[in-house]
């Protein structure tokens, strides 16, 4: 019989009713579980709830919290075959980005899923979010950090938030989902990463000073000047399509040069879901590779910034961090 740790961090699917809204509540939500007829029965493996404290709204997850989650998982490795992480849907992608390079050498599942509407309501897609996600932990197909949601099986450090109100509220532009959860669940083998070889190791993050920039038409570069301090050490900056800035981009080349100089590595994403970035295919792209910028392929701007806070937390300097950055580490990039 398999056994599954399922870690509830909070977010929309135990959350109850208040007089100001949906919040968590602690307590609540080992008792909405237990009343699901599918989570006891024998086709299930064993599981075993634990629930972090406090319980938090997605939107106030920060590195602590993708640390302590990473501790329980490495502390608990060899007691269970899987893990599946409740959490809250609008940064979901981003902890299970982060969550993607924290664990090196993972040969087990960690899923994440939640839900739209919480599991007190009747239309909840919680129950079966979390029934599929455990049945997928216990498989044994998957070797990797992964986000189940709305009868698809994404990447982690692939996903992104599609929708605020949609029960697919996740997509995965530029990787092929993993598994698709129909009458089967079916797993598309030639997506999987690998079975790693050696033991897991957990590499928690530090606070690293990160920022997103998204460029907009007219947009003064010289306004970011200041913040580009040596106390800044990375930079994800959303462009046009295929890493496209404003003509009037060369006001961005000395900053970037200066910004390099203090130790901060700027790394390029696109606004676009799907593509990639090619930094000068077009000549209003020129001034970033010119300056030093960092191409960020087809990467989500989640995962670029999970793996700024891992490369950093590592101990990588500048000129390292910038080699790293370009190279697919979890599958989070196609080179």
């Amino acid at each position: 019989m398999k056994k599954i740790l399922i870690i509830y961090t909070g977010g929309t699917i135990g959350m109850v009713r208040t007089e100001n809204g949906y919040a968590p509540k602690d307590g609540y939500f080992r008792s909405a579980l237990e009343a699901i007829p599918a989570m006891q029965s024998k086709e299930m493996p064993d599981w075993e709830l634990h629930e972090m404290s406090p319980l938090l709204d997605s939107s106030n997850m920060t590195v602590v919290e993708w640390n302590k989650i990473g501790k329980l998982i490495k502390d608990s490795y060899d007691e269970y075959d899987g893990f599946v992480v409740l959490h809250g849907t609008d940064t979901m992608a981003y902890t299970a980005s982060a969550l993607s390079f924290m664990l090196e050498n993972l040969g087990k599942p960690v899923v994440l899923t939640g839900s739209q509407i919480p599991l007190c309501e009747v239309r909840s897609d919680g129950r079966d979010n979390i029934i599929t996600s455990v049945l997928i932990a216990a498989s044994g197909r998957v070797h990797e950090v992964c986000l189940y949601f709305g009868g698809s099986l994404l990447r982690g450090n692939r996903a992104t938030k599609y929708s605020a109100d949609g029960l697919i509220a996740f997509v995965s532009p530029n990787y092929p989902a993993l598994a698709e959860a129909g009458i089967e669940i079916r797993y598309r083998r030639s997506a999987l990463l690998p079975a790693p070889e050696g033991k897991l190791r957990l590499q928690q993050l530090e606070s690293i000073p990160i920022g997103v920039i998204k460029v907009f038409p007219g947009i003064q570069f010289s306004l970011f000047e200041q913040i580009m301090t040596e106390k800044l050490r990375g930079i994800v900056i959303e462009t046009f399509g295929a890493g496209n800035i404003p003509g009037d981009g060369n006001a961005l080349l000395p900053i970037i040069r200066r910004a390099f100089a203090n130790g901060t590595v700027l790394t390029v994403c696109s606004q676009c879901p799907q593509g990639a970035v090619s930094l000068g295919a077009y000549e209003t792209s020129s001034a970033l590779k010119q300056a030093g910028a960092v191409s960020g392929l087809d990467i989500t701007t989640e995962a670029a910034v999970a793996k700024l806070y891992y490369l950093f937390s590592c101990g990588y300097d500048k000129d390292a961090v910038k080699v790293l950055m370009e190279r697919d580490l979890r599958g989070e990039m196609t080179v």
